[in-house]
């Protein structure tokens, strides 16, 4: 039984991604993503500004004038949304936590997709892959991965995004949209989502790049197309200024002092998160996986709308 707050959230999650799907984000989402082939449609006469490669000559031929073949885009597609649902997910500084910005995002993916008349599955994944849904069509198979999202109580905290990639690569034996949708953060014992855990996490491990393996992203980019949506908290790229703080790792029991007003300590921070960012843009365009960067803190609106729009202006040259 899902408890009522959790269905009014999922309630109205629809409303405003449907509501935001209509008005907009269905056309750019179809010309960002492109059909796999086109089908032949008809034959038609040739007019002013048509293709001279269009031209049916065979056709023309026997008409005595020129007609010209039209075509439709083979359409139907299958986008693969997987979401990294380890402990990291819950933390969110504001309103909103990671976990249901990502449900958000994957409710306005799989409307856009169902529009376009294309399949949507779900893979939720942690240390190991926990969750497969099939692609499917239709509105409430689209509320099924919305819920599974929000529902799901992972087994385990940590993040292996190179076994989720593993697993996208064995279940789609055809070219696919795969969306992977993480804050790229793979520590092995992620805190939960109290703000001192966070920080303390950040604090005492300067890794945060999810450890993807560049070859296995490459293979999987090489057969599908590939897009890394990042989920971000403010607090996890500048550290606010919260005084002195005596925190604790609740795996190792090791004991760190934190002065968050120390302003080489925020410096140091605020710089090895960009040094981190750059790393995982770098990874990115290497391995030519188009990427989206969301803030919790941030309507995802207009990001994702010139997302749609500067990938179709690439696509299309």
């Amino acid at each position: 039984m899902i408890p009522k707050e959790l269905l009014k959230k999922i309630r109205q999650i629809e409303i405003r991604t449907r509501r935001l799907v209509a008005d907009s984000l269905a056309g750019q989402y179809h010309s960002a993503f492109k059909g796999v082939g086109m089908d032949f449609d008809e034959v038609r006469e040739y007019q002013p500004g048509d293709e001279v490669r269009t031209i049916d000559w065979n056709v023309t031929a026997r008409m005595n004038h020129p007609f010209v073949k039209k075509f439709r885009e083979e359409r139907e597609l299958t986008v693969m949304v997987m979401v990294d649902v380890s402990a990291s997910g819950l933390f969110g500084s504001g309103a909103q936590s990671k976990r249901e910005l990502a449900a958000e995002l994957a409710s306005v993916l799989a409307f856009s997709a169902i529009r376009n008349q294309d399949r949507v599955g779900l893979v939720l994944f942690t240390e190991t892959v926990e969750h497969y849904l099939p692609p499917q069509k239709g509105r409430r198979h689209v509320l099924r991965v919305v819920r599974d999202i929000l529902c799901h109580e992972p087994r385990f905290r940590g993040t292996s995004i190179n076994g989720a990639l593993e697993f996208a690569r064995r279940i789609l034996p055809h070219r696919a949209i795969v969306v992977l949708v993480s804050d790229f953060l793979a520590e092995t014992n992620p805190s939960r989502s109290e703000i001192m855990a966070h920080l303390k996490r950040r604090v005492l491990h300067s890794e945060t790049l999810g450890r993807i393996s560049a070859g296995v992203l490459r293979q999987v980019a090489r057969r599908h197309d590939v897009v890394a949506v990042q989920v971000v908290d403010p607090f996890e790229m500048v550290l606010p200024k919260l005084g002195r703080l005596l925190l604790q790792d609740s795996e190792t029991g090791e004991v760190v002092e934190v002065n968050t007003s120390d302003e080489r300590r925020l410096h140091a921070f605020s710089a090895r998160a960009s040094k981190t960012q750059d790393e995982l843009d770098r990874l990115f365009g290497s391995c030519g996986v188009d990427a989206l960067r969301v803030r919790t803190d941030q309507p995802y609106e207009r990001a994702l709308s010139d997302f749609f729009d500067s990938r179709e202006k690439r696509r299309g040259r």
